[in-house]
């Protein structure tokens, strides 16, 4: 027989085996999302039953889910997505089945208590919980499972972000720095689109930002120059982010008492603030997000330069003290507030497209996932934001450096010339080594620097004197 014929043949019987399964992963998905989303909804909806202010739960609220995850599955700790990648790496996708109700209810209370955590990370979890339980229970081979799993973690980020495009690229971009697993990419579309699909069949709303801010495709040689400094400034602030993240949970971790108690005093503290200066920090802050979003001035003016900062201290002190949940909500906090700031910053002109690219922007740079970001920029925004948004999308991924909220991502890419990195490698075990000779130039300009100063200083004291 013709070995082109026989080729086709292989591969349309391999294209029809995995529509069918990542179909029926991403519609069970798509059910068990909507369940999750529901009860969170109704959660949140429930907090105005109490006779005082929601958060006031929060101490109790941590040291509960500490207990959960301690006592039912560790895996469930933290923002989800982590453990979820760690699987795909280390154990061909195993994922044990309880997770997912474990993930579920600790989520919910964390979120509902008004800890600063987000609802993907969770999604992720509990689809690839899903798709590996089901790929176990068929008896499929190791590679098989795998695959499935990855399905199952697009699928979860599709039918929770709202994006399916963005969403099926996320889970299997965001595996590997640099590179896309080309071999899970239809079953991945699949399984978000179905997923997408059901979660919308079921009740499920998603929210689109209109910011009609700049439909005019003319060169605008300022704004892309803004752009591009944009960009620079959410890769700093994605790069912050990351560092203030772990650097809090490290300390929490260090600090000699009980985990308990640690997790009721963090709590506190996060009630206290709220209580005498600002609940916007707890919980999704959706409201939030959308005032930076808005193209209406006073509207926008709700949102503050400080909002970014206080979001990342509430976001590190809650998953380091116990919380559980999503950690993408808090970076769309982060860059679109960040982005508000940075466009009030330079004129005001166009804060709401700022807030748009800051929300992308800071994702991709916290998750070194560019192209999702850019995709979902579109899916969000409108297909307008294309041009401006992969400009800054790629600053932010590459000024941010090899660093990641995920640490069990790999690494297959450096992301300059004269950085060596150890490809292959998990991100938290990679050595990455600069050329010397950078690093002297470096050394020679920020020298340079401080003499100007000096003379500035010294230039200034003269005049004062005279």
């Amino acid at each position: 027989m013709n070995k082109h014929v026989v080729e086709q043949t292989v591969i349309f019987f391999s294209v029809s085996k995995w529509l069918l399964l990542s179909s029926a992963v991403g519609i069970m998905i798509g059910g068990l999302i909507s369940v999750f989303l529901n009860i969170l909804s109704t959660a949140e909806q429930t907090r105005s039953l109490l006779p005082f202010p929601f958060y006031f739960t929060l101490p109790f609220a941590l040291m509960l889910t500490t207990w959960i995850v301690r006592t039912f599955d560790q895996n469930a700790t933290g923002h989800g997505t982590e453990k979820v990648i760690e699987a795909v790496h280390k154990r061909d996708g195993y994922i044990n089945a309880k997770v997912i109700p474990v993930k579920l209810v600790a989520t919910v209370l964390t979120i509902f208590s008004g800890g600063s955590v987000g609802k993907e990370g969770p999604g992720a979890q509990i689809g690839a919980g899903a798709a590996s339980f089901a790929a176990t229970l068929l008896k499929f081979s190791k590679s098989d499972r795998r695959k499935l799993v990855i399905c199952g973690i697009s699928a979860g980020f599709a039918s929770v972000f709202g994006t399916p495009i963005a969403g099926a690229i996320f889970g299997i971009e965001v595996l590997i720095i640099g590179a896309i697993m080309y071999d899970v990419l239809l079953p991945s579309f699949i399984s978000g689109f179905a997923a997408f699909i059901t979660a919308q069949v079921l009740g499920v709303k998603y929210h689109y930002y209109d910011i009609n801010f700049y439909r005019s495709f003319n060169l605008d040689f300022s704004l892309i120059l803004h752009v591009v400094l944009a960009g620079v400034f959410f890769g700093l602030i994605a790069d912050l982010f990351i560092t203030t993240v772990n650097k809090i949970e490290e300390y929490i971790k260090a600090v000699p008492y009980n985990r308990y108690l640690k997790a009721f005093v963090a709590g506190l503290v996060m009630a206290l603030v709220s209580y005498f200066f600002s609940e916007s920090y707890l919980g999704l802050g959706l409201a939030t997000i959308k005032d930076a979003l808005s193209p209406n001035p006073l509207i926008s003016d709700n949102v503050h330069w400080y909002d970014a900062v206080f979001k990342t201290f509430f976001t590190a002190i809650t998953l380091g003290s116990g919380g559980s949940g999503g950690i993408i909500t808090p970076l769309f906090y982060v860059g679109a507030t960040s982005g508000a700031a940075f466009g009030d910053l330079i004129g005001g002109n166009h804060v709401a497209l700022f807030a748009a690219l800051g929300f992308v922007s800071v994702l991709a740079g916290a998750t070194n996932s560019p192209i999702a970001s850019i995709i979902m920029a579109v899916e969000l925004f409108g297909v307008h934001m294309a041009n401006y948004a992969a400009l800054s999308v790629v600053i932010a991924f590459l000024i941010t450096g090899h660093r990641s909220v995920f640490q069990s991502q790999k690494l297959a890419l450096r992301k300059a010339d004269n950085i060596t990195i150890g490809k292959g490698n998990d991100l938290e075990d990679t050595a990455i080594s600069i050329d010397m000779r950078d690093i002297d130039k470096v050394k020679r300009l920020r020298n340079r620097l401080r003499y100007k100063r000096l003379r500035w200083q010294v230039k200034n004291a003269k005049d004062d004197f005279k």
